[in-house]
């Protein structure tokens, strides 16, 4: 059982970081004159399952200490994640387990069977998860088990599960307690959370954020997308759990502060030149983009916000100006943010040759050994 994978637990050999998800930095911990005597101590479990228990034995807990756990029934083995005041904080944000108002306990440290058999555990979750979904699909059932998740003393497991609807799954628990012997408990997740426990990595390069830091859902409308005038593509917009992203409202306070004092940009222009309308915005330097009615949209005029208002006030009045004037819109490049091109690294055609210059083959010199033809026999005429 020593080569089982433990990482989904946040067990690694890495001393300087840690690869369980939601993690939490204590940054009090070089700081000498906070008091540690929390009894209240976070410990986590598969993925991103959190809880709170209550160190009633006065244990010398650090971060990254197995320990075995009550649990419902028996009992579990989990880490230690955060100890001391920053565990008030994570209260806010995760709902502790109580059992009538009181915090669960914690009863010692792990021992090398509790170890042991913990492994074990963790060694059927893949298979259990293979075949109960093998089940769920001979009973018909409309829903898809994501993830299986056994309790330490391998006496319970909790399946993870997604459906869109109800599932009356009453008789998938019997075929389920019957074929792996345990106790089963059904729990119904969203597309989001099943990708904040698998995990992965997004389109920006980085670790999905449901899994690194968001532990609080939000709704998310395509209506963020447009106040950023990002374009409605639902391939672009939507993350690996197939709903919007997350990070479209990370910044949308923003862009609706910058545009309090925004003219609407449905109106067309009227100018004794033509009918111009909108094309797109630069929200954060206050310019929208105008292009002629009837012309290709290349050609563009830039226009503030506050001329925008005044060609609109003009022609609400019945007045038309005599054409669109481009404002000078190009920023200033600071000198230490100019890329200078020294080798031609980011020409698109860098790698095709040119049809003119084709390389010529070259020729073998002779051979001008003199001792070549000594033997060869002349021919005769």
């Amino acid at each position: 059982m020593e080569n089982v994978d433990t990482i989904e637990r946040g067990v690694c050999s890495c001393t300087y970081c840690s690869c369980d998800k939601l993690h939490a930095t204590d940054w009090m911990k070089d700081i000498s004159e906070i008091d540690d005597n929390y009894d209240i101590v976070e410990v986590r479990f598969k993925n991103t399952r959190k809880d709170f228990f209550l160190n009633v034995n006065q244990l010398k807990l650090q971060t990254g200490d197995l320990v075995a756990v009550e649990a419902s029934p028996g009992h579990d083995i989990g880490i230690v994640s955060l100890t001391g005041e920053l565990v008030s904080l994570q209260l806010k944000k995760y709902k502790a387990t109580t059992i009538n108002g009181e915090f669960r306990k914690i009863y010692r440290h792990a021992r090398p069977m509790d170890i042991e058999k913990w492994k074990e555990a963790i060694s059927l979750e893949y298979e259990t998860m293979i075949q109960s979904r093998k089940i769920a699909s001979d009973l018909n059932l409309d829903m898809k088990i994501g993830d299986v998740e056994y309790q330490g003393d391998r006496t319970k497991a909790i399946f993870y599960y997604i459906a869109d609807g109800r599932v009356d799954f009453r008789q998938l628990i019997r075929v389920l307690a019957d074929t792996f012997r345990i106790r089963v408990e059904m729990k119904q997740i969203g597309a989001r959370q099943e990708a904040a426990r698998i995990g992965g990595i997004g389109p920006c390069g980085r670790e999905l954020c449901c899994s690194t830091w968001i532990c609080n859902f939000v709704s998310v409308t395509t209506n963020a997308a447009r106040y950023q005038e990002i374009s409605l593509n639902p391939q672009k917009l939507a993350g690996q759990c197939g709903k919007l992203k997350c990070c479209l409202n990370f910044e949308i306070d923003s862009y609706i502060d910058a545009q309090k004092d925004f003219p609407p940009n449905h109106i067309p222009l009227e100018t004794e030149f033509g009918t111009y309308q909108f094309l797109k915005a630069d929200i954060f330097k206050g310019v929208y983009w105008y292009s002629k009615r009837g012309d290709a949209p290349s050609a563009l005029v830039a226009l503030p916000v506050g001329t925008v208002k005044k060609v609109q006030k003009m022609n609400r009045a019945g007045q038309k100006p005599e054409k669109l004037v481009s404002e000078n819109m190009e920023v200033a490049q600071k000198a230490e943010d100019t890329f200078l091109n020294m080798v031609g690294q980011e020409d698109i055609n860098r790698f095709n040759q040119p049809k003119g210059k084709q390389r010529k083959k070259k020729r073998r010199p002779p051979n001008r050994n003199p001792n070549q033809n000594r033997n060869r026999k002349p021919r005769k005429r």
